[in-house]
């Protein structure tokens, strides 16, 4: 029998097992499947900090690099462990299907992981070391009992938008050093709405489960078609603070052209692609369902991030 049980399921999976044995349990629990999505996003503040121009010229890049291998993999990779090692989910959870029961010290591993970044993060810039901090002090909070707030609809919500909507393209920004230009930070605060929007998304596939294991999540307090509908409206506000950024990076000046425009319009329309055929056909579908519609909001998200570099990055 290989140490992952029915996690073992893939080539992938097998292969990491027969070439770390239950180790890999503890690499499983890190939820690599995410890191590219969190990457992406601390990238776009990199982008926006030195422009698309700086960026292909290598401009901070080490330095830049580092700081995002930090806070992917142990900041982030840290707080998924953190949170898995106290749910003990049977189920798929996010970004990690059929996981392994999670190992023996996989709490006293992820706190590990998460005090080294910390301790590396006070090498970089002022704003990324407070950055890394407040994100440390939100994931204990937000797993670890007594506390525990991701059982409190609401607070669990607040972390999420605050640490992965604005906090973590602001580390890609801080770590070059930067000054923050005025319509960079309504860019970044934009994406706290947006988040707003995506939180309550991945939690209706697990709806049964959360509700036998007594957690209060936000969506289960308030339903699946008004969490729906709150998606939607959060959705609409982050975009309306994208226009309002865009306005006052000078997008509306003569000659600065509709180019930037119609890329909003087109992340803004994949949105809606997303969400209103959700919110219509919710009653109908199936908890794998609801997880595919979860990862098309991913994607959403992902053509926002994209739509956001080009448009801002491009002209930095």
């Amino acid at each position: 029998m290989n140490p992952g049980g029915r996690a073992a399921t893939t080539p992938l999976r097998r292969a990491g097992y027969r070439l770390l044995g239950p180790v890999f349990d503890y690499i499983l629990h890190l939820r690599p499947a995410e890191w590219p999505i969190m990457a992406a996003h601390t990238v776009l503040g990199y982008f926006l900090a030195v422009g698309v121009r700086g960026a292909l010229a290598g401009e901070r890049l080490g330095q830049a690099g580092f700081g995002l291998l930090i806070w992917v993999v142990l900041l982030n990779g840290g707080t998924l462990a953190l949170n898995s090692a106290f749910d003990r989910d049977e189920g798929d959870i996010g970004y990690l299907k059929a996981p392994p029961p999670a190992p023996r010290h996989l709490a006293l591993v992820s706190l590990l992981l998460l005090a080294a970044g910390q301790l590396l993060a006070l090498r970089f810039p002022r704003g990324y070391a407070l950055a890394y901090a407040a994100c440390f002090v939100m994931s204990l909070a937000y797993s670890v009992p007594p506390i525990r707030l991701k059982a409190v609809a609401g607070l669990d919500w607040i972390i999420n938008m605050v640490g992965f909507g604005t906090l973590t393209p602001y580390a890609g920004y801080a770590a070059t050093g930067r000054q923050m230009e005025p319509s960079h930070v309504l860019v970044l605060l934009a994406f706290l709405p947006l988040f707003a929007s995506l939180y309550p998304l991945t939690q209706l596939y697990q709806f049964d489960e959360d509700r036998r294991r007594g957690d209060r999540t936000l969506a289960l307090i308030l339903g699946m078609r008004r969490s729906l509908q709150l998606a939607v409206v959060a959705a609409v506000v982050a975009f309306t603070m994208f226009c309002w950024a865009g306005t006052r990076a000078g997008w509306g000046t003569p000659g600065a052209g509709p180019a930037r425009w119609v890329g909003l319009a087109l992340a803004a329309a994949v949105w809606g692609w997303v969400l209103l055929p959700w919110l219509r056909n919710h009653e109908g579908m199936t908890p794998a369902a609801h997880q595919r519609g979860m990862y098309a909001a991913l994607g959403a998200w992902a053509v926002t991030d994209l739509v956001v570099i080009l448009a801002w990055g491009l002209y930095t």
